[in-house]
């Protein structure tokens, strides 16, 4: 199983930026994806839920109406579309799969909101 997530960087307050994580390794359309999201000092915490077929998608209320997560399972992505963002928002994200009571995790990517 390998999960690379690409997209983060550096934003201001109020603009967006597109998180992707590409898959590989398991059968990508069977497996719920998830989110979650490491602030410094902080523990990691859960942001986003979609399931395989993309039909259950769930948000934490901090993210909820400002983030999207989205899946193409024909490319074995999971992405997340983040608008409004806010300097809180910083953090390192990581996407994440459970296969068999297993949990696997991308490296993380670094999303800085700043002026």
């Amino acid at each position: 199983v390998q999960l690379v997530e690409s997209g983060g960087g550096l934003v201001q307050p109020g603009g967006s930026l597109r998180l992707s994580c590409a898959a590989s390794g398991f059968t990508f359309s069977s497996y719920a994806m998830n989110w979650h999201r490491q602030a410094p000092g902080k523990e990691r915490e859960w942001v986003a839920a979609i399931t395989g077929a993309g039909g259950i998608i769930n948000y934490a209320d901090s993210v909820k109406g400002r983030f999207t997560i989205s899946r193409d399972n024909a490319k074995r992505t999971v992405n997340l579309q983040m608008n409004s963002l806010k300097p809180d928002d910083t953090a390192v994200y990581y996407c994440n799969t459970n296969i068999g009571g297993r949990n696997y995790w991308g490296q993380g990517t670094q999303v800085t909101v700043s002026s």
